[in-house]
């Protein structure tokens, strides 16, 4: 069997950037003293007159980038996850959010996989976050064919959007001739009538796995990627949960606000059925090996298995 091609989100983040910039001289990017772990770094090189380096200092990069905004220009504002989230969301809600600027957020390391950083810099909790922020897109890519049409598809979007991407590199799953990518519009990966389970970021090859080890056991797993949790798609989500009548959430953030809270506050509305949350439970991280952290915190395509064969039994 051939090796995946495996690339890190954070990597298309800053190719993309790169190409958007070739296409669009309103582009400006943004950073608060990462440039070579976000990889805007490559924008940098290119069009060094048209980024910004904020230094250390994440609320103020937010401000910059809500005034750019007001210019007409399209400002790209990137740094960790912990930061665009965490330490700027005052800025982020108020400065962006509120007077509804067209600012895209590139919010690197998100998640357990950022790995040796441990607890303080793996952010499980953006997503919950982003989302209480009215106005604002969520997008979660899975991959690197994804990630890169996700900030062509920000830029193209009038309004705030935040965008998450992830330090350890993924296997490539969309590359095919047929892959469009939507806001708002989920992606049908394999068809199934026992079970749907829905997967945004870097758990969804891993569920298409877990999804082949549960149909060699006589389990039929439909598998549903979800790279925009805000606006939901919630007629492929109500739709799934009618056909299969039961549902399963995967994801590499808490279980607490996040894609699996999203699906149970739609399905709870339209169509009541079985969810089981598969995610970071209410912990923190800790510090380690990324695929061993993934293996360890359950996203792994063997947990991911075991927890939907039990669920289904």
């Amino acid at each position: 069997m051939s090796e995946v091609k495996k690339i890190a989100t954070r990597e298309s983040y800053g190719n993309a950037l790169t190409e958007l910039g070739k296409k669009h001289e309103d582009v400006v990017v943004l950073d608060a003293d990462l440039a070579a772990a976000t990889k805007t770094g490559m924008f940098k090189k290119a069009f060094p007159e048209r980024f910004i380096d904020c230094g250390i200092a994440e609320s103020n990069l937010m401000g910059v980038a809500a005034g750019i905004a007001t210019t007409g220009k399209v400002p790209f504002a990137s740094t960790f996850a912990m930061f665009a989230a965490g330490r700027a969301f005052e800025q982020v809600r108020n400065s962006i959010g509120y007077p509804k600027l067209n600012v895209k957020i590139g919010a690197t390391h998100a998640g357990i996989s950022v790995g040796e950083d441990g607890a303080t810099h793996q952010c499980n909790e953006d997503i919950a976050l982003m989302r209480t922020i009215p106005g604002m897109v969520v997008i979660n890519p899975s991959d690197d064919v994804e990630a890169r049409a996700a900030v062509e598809a920000a830029y193209e979007h009038q309004g705030p959007v935040y965008m998450r991407f992830g330090r350890l590199a993924v296997p490539v799953i969309n590359d095919r001739p047929d892959y469009k990518f939507e806001i708002g519009k989920g992606v049908t990966l394999r068809e199934g009538k026992d079970v749907t389970i829905i997967a945004t970021g870097l758990p969804v090859s891993n569920s298409l796995e877990a999804a082949e080890k549960l149909a060699a056991d006589g389990i039929d797993a439909k598998v549903i990627n979800i790279h925009t949790i805000k606006p939901l798609d919630e007629e492929l989500v109500v739709a799934a949960a009618k056909e299969t009548g039961k549902v399963v959430t995967v994801e590499e953030h808490s279980i607490i606000g996040g894609l699996g809270s999203a699906v149970c506050d739609v399905l709870a509305a339209q169509a009541p059925t079985k969810v089981l949350k598969i995610g970071i439970n209410d912990t923190y991280g800790e510090s380690g090996p990324a695929v061993e952290l993934v293996k360890k915190y359950g996203l792994d395509a063997d947990s991911i298995y075991a927890k939907v064969k039990a669920f289904c039994e």
